[in-house]
């Protein structure tokens, strides 16, 4: 939108000829021309001295107008139209101002739609966000992606993770109706279900082996986690939408949305995570790059509710590096 004023003639010689004034000027201008070329066919007498006076009479009057027009056009140009404009182009920085304050504060910056593979540019762009993070927020279910993430991440952060327990079936089950309604009639819940324990210790595998990639790796194990996916980092929070069904159209990998650092959705989920990962209804496990893998397996055993040998452990971390290569080479980014 401009503030110019369009509707207004702000050029002084459009306003000699488009107003009354201007008129004026050229009716005295034509008087004049028409008494003077009268005058000149004329032989020498009182009419000819005559016209000759009032033809010289509007010239003059018509230049010494011109002049007046001018600067009282200048003048009421600079007076009244001049802080008009300013005023307005004003108003509207300060309206423009506080439409970008609005759309930081309640619109996303990304919003990346469903996909059957991982999406290549929603994940480069958050990999972009965890390179300048300093603490990584992680509610999710299993941690799988938040492992694979700092693996393939260049700078070291503070993880901060709420997942699922798998002991709990109604931690499971969210996750594993969507994903059911993602495979069709086909689909089984208990072999989902199954699928999605397996998946959790899978990801507190890769969580051990992404510690060196941490300063600190704080855990909280919760029984009722929230269904929606949320991913924070000093900049921006992402939510992955799995309660986002009413579309119609299930993908495997729902609808994400991205705000900024600043926004109400940033503050409020922080607040949020905050609130779970501080219950004291929450299992809280600290993992760090000292953490050995014989205090992992008692880490995990406590988690799970099952002992995990040497070779369970080398099972699921073969299984993590093969979701890790899979995961990178769909995502583009890299091994």
């Amino acid at each position: 939108m401009s503030a110019e004023p369009k509707g207004v003639r702000s050029n002084l010689l459009q306003e000699l000829f488009w107003t009354r004034t201007g008129l004026l000027l050229l009716t005295l201008v034509v008087t004049s021309g028409s008494s003077l070329a009268i005058s000149s066919t004329m032989d020498q007498g009182a009419l000819r001295t005559f016209l000759t006076s009032v033809g010289t009479g509007t010239l003059i009057s018509a230049v010494v107008g011109f002049g007046q027009t001018l600067i009282t056009n200048s003048a009421a140009q600079r007076a009244l139209i001049t802080p008009v404009v300013e005023e307005s182009r004003r108003a509207l920085r300060d309206l423009n101002a506080e439409y970008r304050a609005l759309d930081r504060e309640f619109f996303p910056t990304h919003v990346f739609e469903p996909t059957a593979r991982p999406d290549p540019a929603f994940n480069q762009v958050m990999m972009q966000d965890l390179e300048r993070t300093r603490l990584y927020v992680f509610r999710g279910f299993a941690g799988r992606y938040a492992a694979g993430r700092l693996l393939l991440s260049q700078s070291e952060c503070e993880l901060r993770a709420v997942l699922a327990d798998p002991r709990d079936d109604d931690a499971i089950s969210g996750r594993a109706r969507y994903l059911l309604r993602n495979e069709g009639v086909d689909g089984d819940y208990d072999a989902i279900a199954e699928r999605l324990r397996e998946q959790i210790s899978i990801g507190l595998v890769g969580l051990f082996l992404a510690r060196g990639r941490c300063s600190r790796i704080d855990l909280t194990i919760v029984s009722d986690p929230p269904l929606d996916r949320l991913e924070l980092f000093d900049d921006s929070v992402w939510l992955t939408l799995y309660s986002n069904t009413s579309a119609g159209v299930i993908r495997l990998y729902p609808r994400t949305v991205r705000f900024a650092e600043g926004s109400f959705i940033y503050g409020m989920e922080r607040a949020e995570f905050l609130r779970i990962s501080n219950s004291k209804a929450g299992l809280h496990i600290v993992i760090t790059p000292g953490t050995s893998r014989a205090d992992f397996l008692a880490l995990f055993e406590k988690i799970t509710g099952n002992p995990l040998t040497e070779d369970g452990f080398r099972s699921l971390e073969e299984k993590f590096h093969r979701f890790r290569k899979e995961f990178s080479a769909s995502a583009q980014l890299g091994s």
